[in-house]
């Protein structure tokens, strides 16, 4: 999951306009295949999942037995083994990486809903700020050198701030979102942030969203065919790729690869995953996505590293 925040204070409003048709998509289709399967130490639901010079991590999340977890994985050429531990054991959190760096910000653990935001690299883990409240069910991603984290929950209350993080300087809220918003899809494509789905409250949401950090507004750029919520997102292309998720229910996984146009916002198919599942963790490694863990409609955690490419 991918987010971006403004860089001015109080940001923009959010228009409804820019609305489009998501029956066809401006430029030519994408078409994804199931490149790679592999094992993981164990399985995850929630992962938060960022790309480093080293590989890819995946940070945290729920286990088997729907607990949180602390473990970090490194998964590269050689396989996904675990490297490290966080603090405290979290899930609902959120990865992005700076310049090679990853850091991990906020979720959810026994103490509830942490502000915490965490270094994490081959020497170890250490704090790095903090969030300017403890927030869950976020997503994060980094442009232009900033790491930009949007919505989340308090464990009270779902957020509508977007929050914007420099390594070494600290982090503020920058913007608002029009809704509070928990699990979207997210993903910085062409300088902007495309947001798709997610949940205010209870209910799975259906808006496109595009945010452009340079002025500071969001517009609804198109429809999803359906409402979704925890699904993962990634970048590819030059387009926002939404994988499985579900609706409000549970037990109402899907195993569609939705292809957006960040230009227009329409909405095409890309692929299937082997399986329905929400709750992935996802990171693009080049010309390629990495899907880490999930949730099926049985409630079970997933335990494999699925990558994705286009197909010849």
């Amino acid at each position: 999951m991918v987010v971006v925040v403004v860089s001015g204070c109080g940001g923009g409003q959010a228009t409804p306009s820019a609305k489009r048709s998501s029956a066809a998509s401006a430029s030519a289709p994408l078409a994804l295949r199931l490149a790679s399967t592999r094992p993981l130490p164990a399985p995850v639901q929630l992962p938060a999942v960022t790309v480093t010079g080293a590989g890819a991590l995946s940070i945290a999340g729920l286990d088997a037995a729907e607990s949180s977890s602390s473990q970090i994985v490194l998964i590269d050429s050689g396989g996904a083994r675990a490297v490290g531990q966080l603090p405290v054991a979290l899930h609902d959190g959120a990865a992005a990486s700076v310049e090679g760096q990853a850091y991990y910000f906020g979720g959810g653990g026994a103490s509830g809903a942490s502000a915490a935001i965490y270094r994490v690299g081959p020497a170890g883990v250490s704090v790095a700020g903090r969030l300017p409240a403890g927030a869950s069910d976020v997503g994060a991603a980094a442009v232009g050198g900033r790491v930009y984290v949007i919505g989340g929950y308090t464990e009270v209350v779902p957020l509508r701030t977007i929050v914007a993080f420099t390594p070494g300087g600290g982090a503020r809220v920058a913007g608002m979102l029009p809704q509070p918003l928990r699990y979207p899809a997210v993903a910085a494509v062409g300088g902007r942030v495309l947001i798709a789905g997610g949940t205010s409250g209870q209910s799975a949401q259906q808006e496109i969203l595009s945010f452009d950090p340079r002025s500071g507004v969001v517009h609804q750029i198109g429809t999803l065919p359906q409402p979704l919520t925890h699904a993962a997102g990634a970048a590819l292309d030059g387009r926002l790729l939404v994988f499985g998720g579900r609706g409000s229910e549970r037990t109402s996984q899907r195993a569609e690869i939705l292809s957006i146009d960040p230009a227009t916002g329409a909405t095409s198919y890309a692929g299937r995953l082997p399986q329905p599942l929400s709750d992935m963790g996802a990171a693009s490694l080049g010309g390629e996505v990495l899907l880490v863990g999930g949730r099926d409609r049985r409630g079970a955690a997933h335990d494999r590293a699925l990558t994705y490419r286009p197909a010849p």
